[in-house]
């Protein structure tokens, strides 16, 4: 009986096993090569790094009063373009300018007496020693003079160099005290970029070094490293360094923007 129920089997089987296609020798060539593809994919490649840049002017400063006094005017206003050397603004002047007319009749006065010592002399009537005296009295209103012109001319603020009005802090008719700051000025024409950079850049960082700031208006503009601190900071590990931006029409001190840098692989 089991013998019987095993051939039955047997030849049920057999049709089923003959009906099967056998791989071919080239599918089972390509299974191991396609599993490989998959196993193998295709290396992302990693973004150029991102650092923040502060956008400053490379030259700015802030101008302070020389003198306390009055404002007598301001010629200038809030971004406001202004040349070099123009006067942006003007001090109530009357006293200083009494000051050194008074100093210049006092020192006419010391040279007549001087010249008239020497004319004594030379006619026997003065001796040396009163031509000294009066030598040294003319030196001294001469220096006089020459100290009130310079008080003379703390009376008008100039630009020393071309730029914008970035902040105007004080007004007409306002009264000032010695070294009070007035007035903020900035040359947009040169601006270059403030960035802190990891500390293991050092390595292939140097002037020269091109890179491209990113500003927050969608625009590009490439700059170049142009100095480099001379110390790494202790505790964020960071080098700050200065880069010059070749043409940076459209931007404007002050506004951060992203560094781009392309390090070595």
């Amino acid at each position: 009986m089991r013998a019987a129920l095993a051939s039955l089997l047997f030849i049920g089987v057999m049709p089923a096993l003959a009906q099967a296609p056998a791989p071919s020798p080239a599918a089972e060539a390509a299974k191991p090569a396609a599993k490989a593809d998959a196993v193998k994919p295709e290396a992302a490649r990693e973004p150029a790094p991102e650092i923040a840049a502060l956008i400053q002017a490379s030259e700015e400063t802030t101008l302070s009063s020389q003198m306390a006094g009055r404002i007598r005017k301001v010629n200038v206003g809030l971004g406001d373009e202004v040349k070099q050397g123009a006067r942006i603004i003007e001090f109530d002047c009357g006293e200083q300018r009494a000051q050194l007319d008074a100093a210049e009749a006092d020192y006419h006065a010391a040279r007549d007496t001087h010249v008239a010592r020497l004319k004594l002399q030379s006619l026997g009537a003065a001796g040396e020693l009163e031509v000294a005296v009066a030598a040294a009295a003319a030196d001294k209103a001469r220096s006089q003079v020459q100290l009130r012109r310079s008080q003379l001319a703390y009376c008008s603020v100039a630009a020393p160099f071309r730029g914008r009005v970035a902040r105007l802090r004080v007004k007409s008719a306002e009264s000032v005290q010695s070294g009070q700051p007035l007035v903020d000025l900035v040359n947009p024409s040169s601006l270059k970029a403030q960035i802190f950079v990891p500390a293991a850049w050092i390595g292939w960082l140097k002037p020269g070094t091109p890179l491209v700031i990113q500003a927050n208006n969608g625009q590009s503009f490439p700059a170049k490293v142009s100095k480099l601190n001379s110390r790494v900071d202790g505790v964020s590990q960071q080098l700050e360094l200065e880069a010059r931006i070749e043409n940076g029409e459209g931007l404007v001190p002050g506004v951060v923007g992203v560094a781009v840098f392309n390090p070595p692989k």
